[in-house]
């Protein structure tokens, strides 16, 4: 029901995001979005680019007088540095000689340059490696946004630490309260939630710029207050686990996705694992004792916190390149070097809430449908007076 797609490449003049399925009515905060684009640039470890583009949203459809109209939102994200790339990446055809192209015929291991090349006939990454960028999460995570407000009216919040980078992981349980507290702390280096620990990956990002390399890690991401029956069971496609596992999985570099306590679960046994059921009286709620299962059963949301993390390869850009082989002249080459990052954990952390926003925003409008807000809401707290009286 709520649907979304981006366009734009990394250095063309502007990322595009369209929105479609919000209900009318919904109050939308342009600085909150612009807050989440500003938030997804921070990070320690992050490159030139970061000091060009300021990004901020335009919105140009879906939205008037301050809220939604029920009508597909488009939004466009200026490139500040399309200023330098304009001669380079022009729209219409051009006689400039090729060497003012910027050509990449030396293909960077782990990024999508030479299968895309091939896939497309290109004997030049440059079209492949400008929509492949990671930079194109800046179109989902202001898409994420609106989702974000849309979950905001019904009690659930999204946030995203950082948990290992490099080698360094942190090893204590962290609350949900820490979590939203370092989210919202504009100056943590790479949000983190355990300071001690935080110094350590700090540690770990300088050794790998001093090398020339770069660093991944994993993030976090915790749903609160997502309530019970959230997904189905029925049919693969629609377990709530699998879609949210798909959504995190498209966000560049990460390389696998982990709900609950998968990980450890699959070596351990059943007794050690499952979460047991208890009953609040005074709360009229069944509770779990603990959350292994990560806050989903069956594929169907338990009642409990969401608990998603992704597993950040390091960037495929180096300033010590690899050896990869010449596209053109089939020779062996170093990998070419693209000014870029070298950590980025915090930032894929910001886009993955973003994804994890658009999938249970979705399954939301699923479950209480409605053209507006109001109608939403209505069928929303009459499906929680059916949970109290269960």
């Amino acid at each position: 029901m709520l649907r979304f797609y981006t366009a734009g490449e990394s250095h063309g003049q502007a990322l595009l995001a369209f929105v479609s399925g919000l209900p009318a009515g919904l109050l939308v905060d342009i600085e909150f979005i612009n807050r989440e684009l500003h938030r997804r640039q921070l990070g320690y470890g992050r490159g030139g680019r970061q000091k060009i583009e300021k990004d901020r949203a335009d919105i140009f459809a879906g939205v008037r007088q301050g809220k939604t109209i029920g009508a597909p939102i488009a939004l466009r994200i200026e490139n500040r540095d399309w200023a330098n790339w304009e001669k380079i990446l022009p729209v219409e055809a051009t006689s400039a000689p090729e060497a003012d192209s910027r050509k990449l015929v030396a293909p960077r291991p782990g990024h999508a340059d030479l299968a895309g090349s091939q896939k497309f006939n290109f004997h030049d990454a440059r079209y492949v490696l400008e929509r492949a960028s990671a930079r194109e999460t800046a179109a989902r995570v202001a898409a994420g946004a609106f989702a974000k407000q849309l979950l905001k009216q019904f009690g659930t919040e999204i946030a995203s630490h950082t948990i290992q980078v490099g080698h360094v992981r942190l090893e204590r349980a962290v609350c949900w309260d820490e979590i939203r507290a370092v989210c919202q702390d504009l100056e943590s280096p790479l949000r983190c939630a355990d300071a001690p620990t935080q110094e350590k990956m700090k540690e770990e990002v300088d050794a790998a710029l001093k090398a020339g390399d770069t660093v991944g890690g994993v993030f976090e991401i915790v749903a609160h207050k997502v309530p019970v029956g959230i997904g189905s069971h029925a049919q693969w496609d629609e377990k709530l686990d699998g879609r949210l596992a798909q959504a995190l999985m498209s966000v560049q570099a990460v390389k696998a996705v982990e709900i609950g306590s998968g990980v450890r679960a699959a070596g351990s046994y059943g007794s050690e694992v499952q979460d047991e059921i208890s009953y609040d009286k005074g709360a009229r709620r069944f509770r779990r004792t603990s959350n292994r299962a990560g806050g989903l059963e069956g594929g169907i949301a338990n009642g409990e916190d969401v608990v998603i993390r992704g597993y950040l390869k390091p960037i495929s850009t180096l300033r010590k390149p690899l050896g990869t082989v010449d596209m053109v002249t089939k020779e062996p080459v170093q990998a070419a070097y693209e000014r870029s990052d070298w950590c980025v954990v915090p930032a894929g952390g910001v886009a993955g809430e973003a994804m994890v926003a658009l999938v249970l925003a979705d399954a939301f409008l699923q479950k209480f449908g409605g053209d507006s807000l109001a109608e939403m809401q209505r069928n929303f707290e009459n499906y929680a007076r059916q949970i109290d009286e269960f």
